[in-house]
């Protein structure tokens, strides 16, 4: 009987390849015969899953936020059946940011990706729509609140979603050295009490 191949896991096994190669270094080391040698495959071999650099790119970028996603799920279900809205923001937020291994893979792959963005039509649409999504899924986390009394009903959902997310903007300072994670999570905390202080 013919050996059954994982496809799916051959695909996610060369999108971690490519996160090391992305991490170790940088995203100008980015090619498909560089990933080949880092998932120990042959460039031919990789290629017959992905047709592009630009294809597995796209597909590593999907990958880590369905890992990112992941994360806070598993987190979610450690708070309990009823999260208070602030627990599940301040959740969400630090899942974003580079605390640990999983997280700092993702997230220099989120920023080569973002970097590719910037010169390709195809992946800056791409990647604005998971952006896109993304961010609406806090606003409504931000509506949520407020409708529930749990954040003043004066304050303006689209606004505070916004500076919600620039609180993800800390990645840079921890990954350059220039504040340590427990200075960013007592940034995010500080705000969190600021916004819920009603409650």
């Amino acid at each position: 009987m013919p050996k059954q191949v994982d496809h799916r896991g051959r695909r996610e096994a060369i999108a971690r390849a490519l996160w090391r190669v992305v991490e170790q270094r940088g995203v100008t080391q980015l090619t498909m015969r560089v990933v080949a040698q880092e998932a120990d495959m042959s460039l031919g071999q990789l290629q017959h899953y992905f047709a592009s650099r630009t294809d597995m790119l796209s597909f590593a970028m999907d990958f880590a936020s369905e890992q990112t996603s992941a994360r806070v799920h598993q987190g979610l279900e450690k708070l309990g059946d009823r999260p208070h809205p602030r627990d599940v923001l301040r959740l969400t937020l630090a899942e974003m940011l580079p605390l640990h291994a999983e997280a700092r893979a993702t997230s220099r792959m989120s920023a080569a990706y973002v970097l590719e963005a910037l010169h390709d039509e195809a992946v800056h649409e791409q990647a604005r729509r998971g952006l896109v999504r993304g961010r609406a899924l806090v606003e409504q986390l931000v509506r949520q609140a407020i409708a529930d009394g749990h954040i003043d009903s004066g304050r303006e959902p689209a606004t505070e979603t916004n500076l919600l997310l620039a609180l993800t903007g800390f990645t840079s300072l921890i990954e350059l050295d220039v504040i340590e994670p427990q200075d960013a999570l007592a940034a995010i905390d500080v705000h969190l009490d600021r916004l819920f202080r009603s409650t």
